[in-house]
């Protein structure tokens, strides 16, 4: 299996579904919880459910906007309908949720075509202590199981633990990693990593980035220095760049992305720590605000618990009881 086949894995498998249902737990309990709370002893969906509806999503940190969104639709639902049980409530509201992540391209990523793009270039970009180090990893690791020959460039040049975290993540799933000294400048790691990529036949190339929230000009600059240089090699690249975000941090992640898509062309979302968090609407609220298709997200600490997101098993787990 290649990496293009590795894409257009269609559906989780049944231990990628069990550690995604475990990984939304904490998400699940307190937001399906709270549902039946607000929907018990009533027989119809009114103002009075629709409020409490909006409390919970907002809470979830789904967002403000996203949360009106999902609510207008229902409303509108109620209104053709006259009537609406509140049986009926968690099957509309999952049809809604899935309808606004799939509005984003979240989950289409089987339908990718990458044409002649051999290496494919993957720049990922985000703060520190999100899990970046750990997501390229991890996406190393599944990369090299569906047969695809990756390097990882380690371009994160500021700080003398990004280099050896990645290295060590290289020894540990068996991947090349390119890497200079401390304080080198990045983009001269990214230029090494790809001319080596394309003398060494590979198929992937991860380029890790600097996870420094510093002035939007700062890190505009260096993002594009770093995107020109590999342009030099390889036309068109990066092909994607990739925005790890810690699903854990809620509202704060919506904030990180929102200053990482000033600066850069974000074209992909990866969501971490999804295991260790009730805050699991965000990824939700994220894909709807921004436009931008969530591509993995972080179900474990497990090498192989990255998965391609999946709307639908994604969804199903939030209502799994339902």
């Amino acid at each position: 299996m290649g990496l293009f086949d590795f894409f257009k894995k269609k559906e989780n498998t049944v231990t990628e579904q069990q550690d995604l249902e475990k990984g939304l737990e904490k998400t699940k309990d307190s937001f399906f919880s709270k549902i039946t709370k607000a929907v018990a002893g009533k027989s119809t969906v009114d103002d009075e459910v629709l409020d409490d509806l909006e409390e919970i999503l907002v809470t979830s940190d789904v967002g403000v906007n996203t949360t009106l969104k999902i609510i207008k639709r229902i409303e509108e639902r109620v209104a053709k309908d006259k009537y609406l049980n509140t049986t009926e409530l968690n099957g509309i509201l999952k049809e809604e949720i899935q309808g606004l992540l799939a509005e984003n391209n979240s989950n289409d990523f089987h339908n990718f075509e990458y044409g002649n793009h051999k290496p494919y270039v993957i720049m990922v970009v985000g703060v520190n202590g999100v899990g970046k180090t750990t997501t390229i990893g991890k996406l190393a690791h599944k990369l090299k199981q569906a047969g695809s020959k990756v390097v990882i460039g380690a371009a994160d040049t500021f700080r003398a633990a990004a280099v050896s975290q990645i290295q060590l993540w290289g020894e540990r799933v068996g991947v090349r990693v390119v890497a200079q000294a401390m304080g080198s400048d990045p983009a001269s790691v990214a230029y090494d990593t790809v001319k080596s990529a394309v003398s060494n036949g590979d198929d992937v190339v991860i380029i890790d980035t600097a996870g420094r929230l510093h002035n939007k000009v700062g890190l505009m600059n260096e993002l594009t220095k770093i995107k020109n240089v590999m342009q030099k090699v390889i036309p068109n690249a990066p092909h994607e760049i990739l925005l790890v975000l810690d699903a854990s941090t809620g509202q704060n992640a919506i904030e990180q992305c929102k200053q990482f898509t000033q600066a850069t062309d974000v074209n992909a979302l990866a969501l971490t720590k999804l295991d260790g968090t009730a805050k699991g609407g965000v990824v939700i609220g994220i894909s709807d605000q921004f436009k931008i298709p969530v591509k993995y997200i972080g179900v474990g600490e497990a090498a192989d618990q990255l998965q391609l997101f999946d709307r639908k098993a994604f969804v199903d787990s939030l209502f799994k009881d339902s």
